[in-house]
């Protein structure tokens, strides 16, 4: 399983903490250093089961400063997977994968229905 966050963010150290107080074993990936292609992100997407445009770091200052939140519903999927791949601060984190599901952000509950 990966583990791509910011190290920095709180919510992704809250998230890894979480994970290595249940013991669950983890891949970390530095987002702003090893940012998700556009192949990974179209994989993330499609075992995420949630829309696109929640991939996106919407609190980020990046997102706000490029005034997406006007531009993506105007963008193609296409577009917005090649924008989220352009940098690792406009795609939300944490994001945890396995071979069967992708969870986006740290919601615990969610984490232990999939988890535990």
């Amino acid at each position: 399983m990966k583990f791509i966050c910011y190290p920095k963010c709180t919510t992704c150290r809250k998230a890894q903490k979480w994970l290595d107080e249940n013991h669950i074993n983890y891949e970390l990936r530095d987002i702003k250093f090893e940012n998700p292609s556009i192949d990974e992100l179209q994989v993330f997407y499609n075992l995420s089961g949630q829309p696109l445009k929640k991939l996106f770091n919407t609190s980020g200052l990046l997102y706000k400063s490029m005034d997406l939140k006007n531009k993506l519903p105007e963008m193609s999927e296409e577009e917005m997977l090649s924008l989220l791949s352009s940098d690792g601060m406009l795609v939300k984190r944490p994001l945890l994968v396995s071979d069967e599901f992708v969870l986006i952000g740290f919601k615990e509950k969610e984490w232990e229905e999939k988890l535990l």
